[in-house]
Order: structure tokens, then C-alpha cells, then sequence
């Protein structure tokens, strides 16, 4: 049986497999297992390229899984480039390379590694039609997923977690549910027609909008507080104050090229953070 749509070359396949990473989706994932490594100090790069592989094969897992979903279940998409045997085999392959994964962190760290390794995956595999259908577990879904990635990070080289690593998942926690709320609100009449409850078909696109800025709100003041009292470096107020001007932009635009706006934002959110924790030019200053 034939494993792409399109054809059954070996181009083709490929081309099909590959049209399944998403790299808008899959970075933020690896950057968050990098940026765990790094909170944790001296980087084992066997341990973090285990770790990254992992969270790819999660995320590849949620993609082949959502379009599977989206066009052979509820026939929402007008086309995808897999057969069903081509999303079965993809499911298949990255579901075994993610166990692949968790038995070489498992052994090369300890086990305990698994309680912050393994929820993503299931995350991942829910996510559609299970967890898509409730405005909670929609909306954070992906970034609980961005957070575990920053714990498991820290784990696979700390071999234990601390506040420092807490407080930066719970801080993307918040931050990117306040996106996928705006992302969300791309779709509302489409989701709104199918019965599909995000946050802005529950209770609307203005409250929407509330919720979702008052998430990102929240994660800002809590990088200010957890900055002032030294658990953040010092340095982590610039990437506060970053996201906050790209957030005060992105208010006063339309859900697209606020989500636009906002997925880059983040990014550079994540950057500065990442050289506040290496290099911290604040805080070398007080």
C-alpha cells in the first residue's frame, strides 16, 4: 500500500514525511530543551542531543497525529500528503524513536528522568481529538509541552529539579498560553461552526483577547519578581521588557499578524533569556 497520496517514489515519501515538520512548531521545542541544559550549568552534549531527539519525536508525533486526525477523521483539511498506512508507519517510527530516547535517558541518568520526559509525548499523541476539544487542555497543551521540554532539559543534566528551572517553565507556561489564546482566535468563526470550544468560541474574541494578555501579563511580572529576588539573573528584565513592547504592538493588531508578532516575540523572549542565564551583563554590573 502506498505510504504518500502524491505518489509512491521515494521522493515523494520523503517529501510527505518532511512536509510534517513544522519549523515554526518544532524550534521553540528544542530551543526550551537547550535552554534547560543551559540553566543547568556544565552541558553533557550526548545527554542534550538525547533529550532534543526526544522532543522532536514528540512534536513530529503531534503533527503526523493532528493531520491524520483533522483530514482522515473529521475531514476539516482539504488534502494531506500522507495515506493513512503513511500516517500509521510515521506514528509508528517517531513513537519508537521516542521510546528509543527515554530508555537512553532512563539509563545514562536515572529513571526518574521519565516523569518529565515521557508527558510530552502523551501530550503530543492527545492532543488531537482528545485534548483539542476542551478550551483548557487546547489552549495549553503546547505550552505545557514547551515547559516540560525546559524541566527535562535540566534534568537529564542536573539529575534533579530546582526553582530556577520551575520558575522558567511556569513563566512559559503562562506566556505562550496568552499566544495559542490569540492563535487561537484566527480560527473562531471556522471553530465556532464545527463546535470546536476553544478559548475565543467559549467565551468570546474580546474576553479572549482579555484572558490572553492578561496571561502574558503575568508571566512578565513574575520574571520582574522572581528577577528582583535574584532567583532570575538580573539580565531577564530585558527579555521582560522585549516581549512587553512586542505584546503592546501586537494589542492593537488583528489576530494574525498579532500571532505573527507574538510567536516571534517569543522567540526573542527566549533568546535574551538564554544569554541572561550564560552571560548576565546586568547583573555583572550591580
Amino acid at each position: 500500500m502506498a505510504l504518500a497520496r502524491d505518489g509512491t517514489g521515494s521522493g515523494t515519501i520523503a517529501r510527505a514525511y518532511w512536509s510534517q515538520v513544522h519549523p515554526v512548531f518544532m524550534t521553540p521545542p528544542i530551543a526550551a530543551s537547550l535552554f534547560g541544559a543551559i540553566l543547568a550549568g556544565n552541558v553533557d552534549p550526548v545527554l542534550a542531543a538525547v533529550h532534543v531527539l526526544a522532543m522532536f519525536a514528540a512534536v513530529y508525533t503531534a503533527h503526523v497525529k493532528d493531520g491524520y486526525v483533522d483530514f482522515y477523521v473529521r475531514g476539516e483539511d482539504d488534502d494531506h500528503p500522507l495515506t493513512e498506512r503513511g500516517c500509521r508507519l510515521g506514528l509508528a517510527a517517531s513513537t519508537a524513536t521516542f521510546a528509543g530516547c527515554c530508555l537512553l535517558l532512563a539509563a545514562l541518568v536515572d529513571a526518574l528522568v521519565l516523569a518529565v520526559v515521557v508527558p510530552t509525548w502523551l501530550i503530543a499523541y492527545y492532543h488531537a481529538p482528545q485534548l483539542d476539544t476542551n478550551p483548557v487542555t487546547a489552549t495549553t497543551g503546547y505550552p505545557l509541552g514547551i515547559a516540560l521540554s525546559v524541566l527535562g532539559g535540566f534534568y537529564v543534566q542536573a539529575g534533579t529539579i530546582t526553582v530556577v528551572p520551575l520558575g522558567f517553565a511556569g513563566v512559559f507556561l503562562a506566556l505562550l498560553s496568552g499566544v495559542k489564546v490569540i492563535d487561537d482566535a484566527q480560527d473562531y468563526t471556522y471553530d465556532r461552526s464545527i463546535e470546536k470550544r476553544t478559548v475565543a468560541v467559549a467565551v468570546g474574541p474580546s474576553r479572549a483577547y482579555d484572558i490572553a494578555y492578561g496571561l502574558m501579563a503575568v508571566a512578565l511580572a513574575a520574571v520582574v519578581v522572581f528577577a528582583v529576588a535574584r532567583v532570575f539573573p538580573l539580565t531577564a528584565l530585558l527579555a521582560a521588557l522585549a516581549f512587553a513592547a512586542v505584546a503592546a504592538v501586537a494589542r492593537r493588531a488583528g489576530p494574525e499578524l498579532a500571532t505573527m508578532l507574538l510567536v516571534r516575540g517569543s522567540y526573542v523572549f527566549l533568546a535574551v533569556l538564554v544569554a541572561a542565564v550564560r552571560f548576565d551583563p546586568l547583573g555583572s554590573l550591580m
